[in-house]
């Protein structure tokens, strides 16, 4: 949400402060200067003891002082104001620091507010009570998707084990009805072993290990030229060695993936698919650029989550492969694992443009 810019707490504060001083520096000013009006004529009056001033020697007299009185107050006010106003608002800057730990997906930050008990540190508390809940509740759905994952990987395995035995039996039951079973069953075990992985990869259950993505893109563009050639697709890998640490199944995984997606929704025979590997300062980037249908940026932000598939984000499948709607979500889940950033960008000509940057090592 956008807002537009204004001043901030501590400043508003700070600027009260000095206002509310001056205020009350102005109101004893004023109390004082109509106390010794009562006892200051009008007009001068000569004595014996000699000259008594009148309220226009008062008001010379008083001025000045009584402005550089309101001078010192505006500028204390100003300072003190300020210093109070930051120490009043730390506690409010450590909530927001694990406000936005929390926003980044760390919910294991807490506040842990020192001191007695206030208005503040009971917001703290139940902020750290609200992170510790939502954070067992995270976990908790974790865990459940990667039980399921490997409850159901076993019979589904089986089943298909069995389908393959009754489709190479020409005297068995209706073909049609096999092939159908078939394909439904190997679209539950594709979608099964996605959420394993995807599960494995928001855990970050792997030791990291020294990678090259040049060797990984070249394993999987070997792998998948098959697959390329047959839909008249051309592919090609060029770019130089990225060294990064991380895990070898599921950086292999996220170059597979992307190369795929990017055969399966592309525009068909005479399409390309292009593989570059780079090095910046700090990162390494693997970047596959393909051809295909034109896609709206709103599209776009929706690519990478779960269960959207294809170019329309409706296809189900293509001939040789079963679409699980998981491949951009595994890849996201697996670059943030490995603490890197990935930005899809549509071509103007039609296709996509996957940019991932991983933190390099060596």
């Amino acid at each position: 949400m956008t807002r537009p810019p204004g001043p901030s707490v501590r400043t508003r504060l700070a600027l009260s402060y000095a206002l509310f001083l001056m205020l009350a520096g102005a109101l004893l000013l004023a109390v004082v200067w109509v106390f010794l009006l009562r006892y200051v004529p009008d007009s001068a009056i000569t004595t014996r003891d000699g000259f008594v001033p009148n309220r226009s020697d008062l008001m010379r007299a008083f001025a000045p002082p009584a402005g550089a009185a309101m001078v010192f107050l505006l500028v204390f006010g100003l300072v003190g104001g300020w210093f109070l106003a930051g120490r009043m608002l730390v506690p409010l800057e450590r909530i927001g620091e694990a406000a936005r730990a929390a926003a980044d997906g760390s919910l294991s930050h807490r506040v842990r507010m020192p001191g007695p008990q206030d208005e503040f540190r009971e917001v703290a508390d139940t902020f750290d009570v609200m992170l510790e809940r939502l954070e067992d509740h995270v976990a908790q759905q974790r865990r459940f998707a990667a039980n399921a994952s490997h409850e159901l990987r076993t019979p589904l395995a089986t089943s298909q084990a069995l389908l393959e035995v009754a489709r190479s039996d020409p005297h068995g039951t209706d073909r049609e009805l096999v092939e159908r079973l078939h394909a439904v069953n190997a679209r539950a075990i594709a979608v099964t072993e996605a959420l394993l992985l995807l599960s494995r990869a928001e855990n970050r259950s792997f030791d990291p290990e020294a990678v090259d993505l040049s060797l990984l893109a070249e394993e999987a563009a070997e792998q998948l030229l098959e697959m390329a050639e047959r839909r008249g697709i051309t592919l090609e890998v060029t770019g130089v060695p990225g060294k990064v640490a991380g895990s070898p199944a599921l950086l292999s995984r996220l170059v597979e993936n992307l190369i795929q997606n990017a055969i399966v929704h592309n525009s068909g025979a005479g399409g390309w698919v292009a593989v570059r590997l780079s090095s910046g300062p700090r990162d390494s980037i693997l970047e596959v650029e393909n051809t295909g249908a034109v896609i709206s940026p709103a599209l776009v932000r929706t690519l990478a989550e779960p269960f959207r598939r294809g170019t329309d984000r409706l296809r189900e499948h293509r001939g040789d492969h079963v679409g699980a709607g998981l491949g951009l979500a595994i890849v996201r889940s697996i670059v943030t694992a490995h603490d890197g950033t990935l930005d899809l960008r549509p071509r103007t000509a039609g296709g996509l443009l996957a940019t991932v940057h991983l933190p390099r090592t060596g």
